[in-house]
């Protein structure tokens, strides 16, 4: 877990071999006051964290990483940045560390590559040979639940 006010370590991942380090000058957090748990104090504290990165204009990443979140991120990115809010807890230090966490797993999902493309495979003939027999097995077995005949 990062702490709040320094830099936010990205643990390594799929698309991020050594992980990332973003600086804490890169990162914006805003407060307010938080709908949630609370008390006596939920109106008169700032408990409700906004944690605000601008992927673009980064320096934690390689080009190719900037590229890859940008496209991943692109829907849920508000002008330009992506926000991350956390008001779960009634503490602003937790709310701080809790929106660290999700903006670090956020980013490393998005420095994921695409998963390799799928190669379609044919059946082998003995799984189709297999895939008939059962079939005319539950054919026969159907046939013989007809209505008995007296003969």
């Amino acid at each position: 877990m990062s702490e709040p006010g320094r830099d936010l370590v990205v643990p390594p991942g799929p698309g991020l071999p050594s992980g990332a380090t973003i600086p804490a000058s890169e990162l914006t957090e805003r407060f307010s006051r938080s709908p949630g748990p609370g008390g006596q104090s939920v109106n008169t504290t700032d408990t409700r964290v906004e944690l605000l990165f601008d992927p673009s204009a980064s320096t934690a990443f390689t080009d190719t990483q900037r590229a890859r979140l940008l496209r991943n991120l692109g829907e849920s990115m508000t002008r330009g940045q992506v926000s991350v809010v956390a008001s779960e807890h009634r503490s602003q230090l937790r709310n701080r560390a809790a929106a660290r966490e999700r903006l670090a797993a956020l980013l490393r999902a998005a420095a994921a590559p695409p998963p390799p493309p799928r190669r379609p495979t044919k059946p082998s003939r003995a799984s189709q040979r297999r895939r008939v027999e059962a079939k005319k097995q539950l054919g026969r077995t159907k046939a013989l639940r007809g209505r008995v005949r007296d003969d």
